[in-house]
C-alpha cells in the first residue's frame, strides 16, 4: 500500500510539473505579446530557455543518477526554475532583450528536472511492473501537452506564465517525497570527471547503434521544425482567429490527436515498426506545416490536427528504439541526451522563427516543412548506409 501511495505522488507531482512546462512556452509568447507587442522578443526568450535546456540536461541527469537523496536535488530544481520564469515575466519589457534572455538561460538549465528528473526516479516507486508503471508516466507527458497550452490559450498574456510557474512549484512537495537512492553516489574520482565521464558514456552509446542514430537524427531535425511552427502559433492565432491567446489552442489540438493517433496505433493488431513509423510520421508532420500556411482558420486547425497525428505516434516510435537499442546500464543518460539534443533543434527552430516571422508567416511555415523533408532524408540515408554495412 505504501508503494502505491508513492507511486501516486510521483505521478500528481509529474503531471503538475509537465503541465506547468508545457504552459512555460506558448506562455511566454502570448506574455511577450501582450507586453511588448513583438513576437520577436518572445522568440529570442524562448530559445535561450530551450537552449540552455539542451546544454543542461546531461549534466542534470548525471548529477541526479550520482545523488544519495535525488528527490531533494529535484525539488530544489524545480523550485528554481519556477523562480527563473517569474523573473523572466518581470524582465519582458522593463529591461533590454539581451538581459531577459541572459535570465531565460538561466532558468533553462533547470528544465530538464522536469522530464528526464522525474522520470530518471520512476524506478523506486514502480508497483505492478516497471512497464504499466511506464505507461502511466506517459500518459503524464500526454495529459500535459494537452492541458499546459489550453490554459495558457484561455488565461492568455502574463497571467499564463504566473499559473505555469505556480503548476510547476506544485511538484515539489511531491519531489521532497521520493525514496531516497538505495545507495550513496559514487566515489574513486573527481565530481566533474564521473560526469563527463557519463556523459561521454551515453554519447558513444547514441553513435554505437546505427538505428538509435539514426532515430536521434532525424528527431532533432523534425523538431528544429517543431520549433519554427510552435513560435508561428501567436501570429497564427492572431491572422486566422483575431487573437494570439487562440494561438496556444491550436498546441492544444495538437496535442490532442497526437493523443489519439497513439491510441489507435496502440489497438492495431500488427504493430509497425517504430523505425518506420519515424519516417511515416515525420512526412506526415510536413504536410501539417504545408497545411498551416494556407490562409483560414479551419485550415489552420486541421494542420494542428495533421501535425498532432505525426508527432504523437513520432516521439513513442523515438521512445520504442531507445528502448529497444540501449542498453540497461545507459538507458537514462541516453534518453536524457536524447532529449537535450532534441530541444537543442526546437532552440534552433525558434531562433529562425523570431528572424523568419518579421517577413513572412507562409516562409516560416514553409521552413518548417522543409525540415520535415531533410529529416526524412537523413533517414533514408542513414537506412541506405545501413544496408550496405556502413555503421558508426
Amino acid at each position: 500500500m505504501r508503494g502505491r501511495y508513492a507511486l501516486v505522488g510521483y505521478l500528481a507531482g509529474a503531471l503538475a510539473a509537465r503541465t506547468g512546462d508545457e504552459m512555460s512556452g506558448p506562455a511566454l509568447l502570448l506574455a511577450a505579446v501582450a507586453v511588448t507587442g513583438s513576437v520577436t522578443q518572445g522568440s529570442a526568450v524562448l530559445t535561450a530557455l530551450t537552449a540552455a535546456a539542451a546544454v543542461g540536461g546531461p549534466v542534470l541527469g548525471a548529477l541526479l543518477d550520482r545523488s544519495g537523496r535525488p528527490g531533494s536535488v529535484l525539488a530544489a530544481v524545480l523550485a528554481g526554475y519556477a523562480a527563473g520564469l517569474g523573473l523572466v515575466l518581470l524582465c519582458l519589457g522593463e529591461v533590454p532583450v539581451p538581459v531577459a534572455v541572459a535570465v531565460a538561460a538561466l532558468a533553462g538549465l533547470l528544465n530538464p528536472a522536469v522530464a528526464g528528473g522525474w522520470s530518471s526516479r520512476l524506478p523506486a516507486v514502480a508497483v505492478g511492473g516497471l512497464d504499466r508503471a511506464s505507461r502511466f508516466d506517459a500518459m503524464t507527458f500526454s495529459v500535459a501537452s494537452l492541458a499546459g497550452p489550453a490554459v495558457a490559450g484561455f488565461v492568455g498574456g502574463s497571467t499564463a506564465v504566473v499559473v505555469s510557474l505556480a503548476v510547476v512549484a506544485f511538484g515539489v512537495p511531491a519531489a521532497l517525497a521520493l525514496p531516497s537512492a538505495r545507495s550513496g553516489p559514487a566515489r574513486g574520482s573527481a565530481p566533474g570527471a564521473r560526469v563527463l565521464t557519463d556523459v561521454l558514456a551515453g554519447l558513444r552509446a547514441i553513435a554505437g547503434s546505427a538505428s538509435l542514430l539514426r532515430a536521434t537524427t532525424v528527431s532533432v531535425v523534425s523538431y528544429v521544425g517543431v520549433g519554427v511552427f510552435v513560435v508561428c502559433c501567436p501570429v497564427l492565432g492572431m491572422r486566422r482567429f483575431g487573437d494570439a491567446d487562440r494561438g496556444a489552442l491550436l498546441l492544444a489540438v495538437l496535442a490532442a490527436t497526437g493523443l489519439l493517433a497513439n491510441a489507435v496505433l496502440a489497438r492495431r493488431r500488427r504493430q509497425p515498426t517504430p523505425d518506420s513509423v519515424i519516417l511515416v510520421s515525420t512526412l506526415v508532420l510536413g504536410g501539417g506545416f504545408l497545411l498551416a500556411a494556407v490562409p483560414g482558420g479551419g485550415y489552420a486547425i486541421a494542420a494542428a490536427a495533421l501535425c498532432g497525428i505525426g508527432e504523437g505516434p513520432q516521439l513513442a516510435a523515438l521512445f520504442a528504439v531507445r528502448h529497444r537499442e540501449a542498453d540497461a546500464e545507459v538507458r537514462a543518460r541516453v534518453f536524457t541526451i536524447g532529449a537535450s539534443l532534441k530541444i537543442g533543434g526546437v532552440a534552433v527552430g525558434t531562433a529562425l522563427a523570431g528572424v523568419l516571422l518579421a517577413w513572412s508567416l507562409t516562409a516560416c511555415l514553409l521552413v518548417a516543412a522543409a525540415a520535415q523533408v531533410l529529416a526524412a532524408g537523413l533517414y533514408r540515408v542513414c537506412a541506405s548506409r545501413q544496408r550496405c554495412g556502413v555503421t558508426p
